[in-house]
């Protein structure tokens, strides 16, 4: 399978759809998810074109892990949450939707379950407010 250049995600990395920022670098971007499945809930792809796990070049790949993980724990931190879930899909038997490589960050509070995928959007002063609040969390650059 070739990459789609009109995938939403590359829209929103050549700016052609807004999007929360919480986390970039030259290689990663991580924004709120429109369609939570909880609060706080993260998207973070690569600026390279990767269709998904299968395709995505190894060092990209460590570049994406690593922002992973300084999403997740500024996430946790910044929510108090309980704890986290780290998904991502591949291909359209795997759950992917967007074929751009992504990892879904979902911060995880004891007792709540996660929210059905609706379609609903959240709205954007929700969003940012939460964007904010993980950004505050991030380590010093």
């Amino acid at each position: 399978m070739t990459y789609d250049d009109d995938n939403v995600f590359a829209k929103i990395l050549r700016g052609e759809l807004p999007c929360q920022k919480v986390y970039e670098t030259d290689r990663v971007l991580a924004f709120m998810d429109v369609m939570p499945r909880g609060d706080g809930h993260v998207l973070v792809i690569p600026k390279t074109k990767a269709r998904n796990l299968l395709d995505v070049e190894p060092d990209d790949l460590a570049e994406l892990a690593k922002a992973v993980q300084i999403v997740g724990k500024a996430a946790k931190k910044a929510l108090s949450a309980d704890g986290l879930t780290i998904q991502q899909f591949n291909e359209s038997a795997g759950g992917q939707v967007v074929f751009h490589i992504h990892f879904h960050v979902l911060p995880r509070f004891e007792g709540v379950a996660l929210k059905p995928h609706t379609g609903q959007m959240e709205k954007p002063e929700v969003l940012e407010d939460l964007a904010s609040k993980i950004r505050a969390a991030l380590p010093a650059a």
